[in-house]
């Protein structure tokens, strides 16, 4: 799915991409105490368990995302033996704030973007697979 772009000084970005399934494994990343300490301390909310999964495209997503190591962000420092991961505030179809989450770490999916938000994201969004999401990261 092509996604759009246009980007301020601030980075402020908005893209589109496509609901897809992911692995099954964010409920428990988002489960654990370090994580659900750090994003209400990052992030300001009790994130609700589970991930929201995209899937990008598009050159001006590519160029976003080739730039992300730059990118100031929200850190998430780890717990010993995870990984360390950055975030963004972002805003999901104009209604929902939510944030996405990078991990740091190699081979991560340059097309997965994986969001957490304080409520269930299909629900509040009424969304199903394959659905378009439009995502603004805001500054």
């Amino acid at each position: 799915m092509p996604a759009r772009a246009a980007e301020s000084p601030a980075a402020a970005a908005t893209f589109s991409g496509e609901l897809c399934r992911g692995l099954g494994e964010g409920a428990g990343f988002v489960a654990l105490d370090w994580v659900r300490a750090g994003m209400r301390r990052a992030l300001g909310f009790e994130p609700w368990p589970g991930t929201l999964n995209l899937r990008m495209g598009g050159e001006a997503w590519r160029h976003w995302r080739s730039g992300l190591a730059q990118r100031p962000g929200i850190a998430l420092p780890p717990a010993p033996g995870f990984c360390a991961a950055k975030c963004f505030r972002v805003r999901l179809n104009d209604r929902v704030e939510a944030a996405a989450v990078f991990p740091e770490v190699d081979g991560y999916p340059d097309d997965k973007l994986e969001l957490v938000a304080p409520v269930a994201l299909r629900a509040a969004l009424g969304l199903h697979d394959g659905d378009a999401v439009q995502v603004q990261i805001l500054p």
